[in-house]
């Protein structure tokens, strides 16, 4: 009986602290990302051996990791989610996945139009949607803005993705909140018109087709051409060669512009973690690693960029709307590219 008493005395203390202990055994945060993993793995590299904190890693598509969220619920392990495009962010947001950052860290390091107004997400690389063309067919004087691609000059000489791409969406959703929905599907019908052939493949299929001579003029994001330029395909550096770009718009309200963000899911386990990891990738260290090693913009001008973004024209002036637009927008610019019949 004394040795019972005695056994109940030691263990009931230790479990009272093991029960009220709020901090995990092993510091940890689960990350799904639709950015493909050898993209950000350098990065983690360093959180996790600057902080100790263990990151696990989930890739897929957006839809897929959204739709994994929502299916798992409260059970979800997703700690933080990384994803491209504010449209899709804003979505997550909608589906009741995302919750309110408090961070003033963030709040210091991310320009207010490179987040979210509520506080549900925050931009962490930025990346312009440009006109790519063949300058041996095309007189840039005659592109200087999207609106250009409307221009009966250019009819059947436009290819470009389809209306379901969330690129082409967000810059509808830009056009429809500068310029309103009647101007935005002036200029959709009208780019319509111009194309060389029905929409298909991705950014490297239109920029491919401009090469080829398929059509002489294209939208498509930066980054892609700065990986042919950086390629060790002999073809990819060759086509390099034969596409210039274009800053859009620098007369007026500038080049649009879209990121890709993170979130905080809403049932989040390693909150605290998550938030260390989102403030990490927008500090200086990782902005500089990220933006060089993937030819994208840093989200503060501050940050040095690779030479071969520097070579296209930096720093460019920037459309400032704050990107919440894009995904607010978003059900609006479906409807305009359904009416214009852009496929």
């Amino acid at each position: 009986m004394i040795r019972q008493l005695i056994y109940i005395l030691a263990v009931i203390p230790a479990l009272i602290v093991t029960g009220c202990s709020s901090t995990p055994v092993d510091e940890e945060v689960n990350l799904y990302t639709a950015r493909k993993e050898h993209l950000i793995r350098p990065l983690i590299d360093i959180f996790e051996k600057d902080t100790g904190i263990k990151v696990n890693i989930v890739s897929a598509k957006t839809k897929v990791l959204i739709k994994k969220i929502i299916d798992e619920g409260e059970t979800s392990p997703a700690d933080l989610l990384i994803t491209v495009d504010a449209g899709n962010l804003h979505k997550a947001k909608l589906k009741d996945i995302t919750q309110k950052i408090e961070s003033e860290k963030l709040n210091a390091l991310v320009p207010q139009h490179l987040r979210d107004k509520g506080g549900h997400w925050y931009a962490l690389s930025i990346r312009s949607r440009v006109i790519m063309y063949n300058p041996e067919t095309i007189d840039p004087e005659d592109i200087k803005n999207y609106e250009s691609l409307m221009a009966s000059s250019l009819k059947g000489r436009v290819c470009i993705r389809s209306s379901s791409n969330i690129y082409n969406q967000s810059l509808l959703a830009s056009l429809i909140y500068h310029k309103g929905e009647k101007a935005a599907l002036e200029w959709a019908k009208g780019v319509v018109n111009n194309f060389s052939r029905p929409p298909k493949g991705n950014d490297r299929g239109q920029m491919t087709a401009v090469v080829l001579g398929e059509c002489d003029v294209t939208l498509a994001n930066t980054y892609y051409l700065g990986k042919w330029i950086s390629s060790k395909k002999d073809t990819e550096k060759m086509y390099a060669k034969k596409i210039k770009v274009l800053f859009p718009n620098q007369d007026n309200r500038g080049s649009h512009i879209n990121i890709s963000g993170g979130f905080i899911t809403k049932n989040a386990k390693n909150k605290n973690n998550a938030i260390k990891l989102l403030e990490f990738l927008a500090d200086d260290k990782a902005q500089e690693i990220y933006a060089k090693q993937n030819h994208e913009y840093p989200i503060r001008k501050n940050i040095n960029i690779s030479d071969i973004v520097r070579s296209w024209g930096y720093p460019f002036k920037m459309d400032m709307m704050n990107l919440t637009n894009l995904g607010v927008l978003n059900d609006d610019a479906g409807k305009i590219f359904d009416i214009a019949t852009w496929k």
